[in-house]
Order: C-alpha cells, then structure tokens, then sequence
C-alpha cells in the first residue's frame, strides 16, 4: 500500500506531465485484457504518445493544482488510461480509432486540447484534425500563392510588361 509520500510522489508525476502537455485524452478499458493494453501502449508509442494508467483521485489532485481541466472532472470515474499530447493533437485519437475499430475496447470518454474540451462523441472530429506541421504547411502555401502567381506571370510572357500584366490578370481571375 502507497505511503503519503508514495502518493505525493506520483501527484507530482502527474502535474509534471499535465504541464509538459498540450492535450489529454481519457479513456475507460474496463473490461480489456493485460495483453490488449500492451498492444494499445505499443499503437501509442509508435504515435509519440504517452499512454498512462493512474487512480482518479491522483490525477484529480494533479489537476486541480494546475488548474483548467474542470470539465474532466466528470469523466474520472472507472478505469481510466491516460494520453499526455505534447506536439500532435490528433495521433491518440487516429490511434484510438483504429484500435476501437479493430477491438471495440477501450471506450473514448473525453479531451482537452489546448485548453478545448472534446466529449465523447467527437473521437471522429479530433481524428480529422490536421498536425502543426499540415497547418502550417498549408499557410505558407497560401502566402506563397500570390509570390507565385507573378512569378510564372514574368516567365510566360518574358519579353513584354503588357504580357507580364496580361498573365498576372488572367491568372487573378482564375
């Protein structure tokens, strides 16, 4: 049995996790095997995720000390795992998806990304959502368009400023 250091200990685990992390999904696997588990943990590693299974009341505590997971409280009922996100939002929901397809265990309960909460009808919604790097591609795409444009505008018709304009104009309509 846990001393209260034991459990002071693993509340600051907790809270160090919570703060090194930008999402946090809850999942309830009553009911699954220590063999569906093991295979669960290994679909969240190879997503750079963190997979952990703590007691309600740590979590809680841990929670409250940080502050802004109230409407988790909730859902820290049963027997829940844990997914700490650091950088892409959508991995555990991808990964939990296809593990829910394939196992129908566990069960998706709740979210927090960035502060935003996601309840259990919306694994689909989180699974969508594109990674900082997608995003972030397509703004400099977007930035990069109009560069372009006149670009390939100068190029096709090269010779004369009326052609060059000509272009830019017809590709702008476009």
């Amino acid at each position: 049995m846990p001393t209260l250091s034991d459990k002071k200990a693993i509340v600051e685990e907790i809270t160090k996790e919570l703060e090194a992390a930008n999402g946090l999904y809850i999942t309830n696997y009553k009911g699954m095997s220590v063999g569906n588990m093991a295979d669960l943990r290994t679909e969240f590693r190879k997503g750079d995720v963190r997979y952990k299974v703590y007691k309600n009341t740590m979590i809680k505590r841990a929670m409250e000390a940080i502050g802004g997971y109230d409407e988790l409280y909730p859902y820290l009922n049963e027997q829940n795992g844990f997914a700490f996100v650091e950088e892409e939002f959508a991995a555990p929901a991808k990964v939990l998806k296809q593990y829910i397809k394939d196992n129908n265990k566990p069960e998706f309960k709740a979210a927090i990304i960035d502060g935003e909460f996601y309840g259990e009808g919306q694994l689909d919604a989180l699974a969508a959502m594109k990674s900082k790097n997608e995003v972030i591609g397509d703004i400099i795409g977007l930035l990069l368009s109009p560069i372009s444009n006149v670009v390939s505008g100068l190029q096709a018709q090269g010779e004369t400023i009326a052609g060059a304009v000509k272009t830019i104009a017809e590709k702008g309509e476009e």
